[in-house]
């Protein structure tokens, strides 16, 4: 059995989205085993971590949701590069990469 470990952050790697009707996408550290997307507007959100290597991605409803006031750490490929966002009423997430979870 697996023990696991708190999530701790990469320091510095925290950045403030405004998400929006539209898909849009910002750039993540590499290197980190997780990703922490904190919902802290008022309205659900929804992301997807990806390679930007091989394109650009759309976020769209059939991807990771947030709810308004919660947080989500995954697991991502430590070449993940970037997320896309998305959200219908508008929402602000906070995402910062680390280990553990």
């Amino acid at each position: 059995m697996t023990a696991k470990q708190p999530f701790n952050p990469q320091y510095g790697s925290n950045q403030v989205l405004t998400v929006g009707a539209s898909s849009a996408s910002a750039t993540i550290s590499t290197g980190s085993k997780q990703a922490r997307v904190l919902n802290s507007g008022a309205n659900k959100g929804y992301f997807r971590l990806y390679n930007s290597k091989f394109g650009a991605q759309n976020a769209s409803t059939a991807d990771c949701p947030v709810s308004a006031g919660m947080a989500t750490t995954v697991t991502k490929d430590q070449d993940h590069d970037s997320i896309a966002y998305i959200s219908a009423a508008g929402t602000t997430f906070d995402v910062m990469t680390g280990e553990g979870f």
